[in-house]
């Protein structure tokens, strides 16, 4: 009789292994969704990302300019 009760349980432990294995690869599926999802996120930040890096890159020019400027006039003549 515990022996029957030992298969029992070792029957119903393997289904339930069997049936979480299938839902976690059911869950999975083939990515697609996902990367679809992922793609049209970085593509939507590209274009305000860029501008941000040209605003970024004209101030440290503009601000460039100024300190040469500045050195250029304070230039002593020998």
């Amino acid at each position: 009789m515990a022996e029957n009760k030992k298969s029992k349980v070792k029957l119903f432990y393997s289904a339930v292994a069997f049936v979480m294995t299938a839902v976690n690869a059911r869950a999975q599926g083939n990515g697609s969704a996902g990367i679809t999802e992922a793609t049209q996120m970085v593509t939507s930040y590209f274009d305000p990302a860029t501008k941000l890096i040209y605003a970024i890159g004209a101030v440290v020019g503009l601000i460039g300019g100024v300190k040469v400027y500045g050195k250029f006039v304070r230039l002593e003549v020998a």
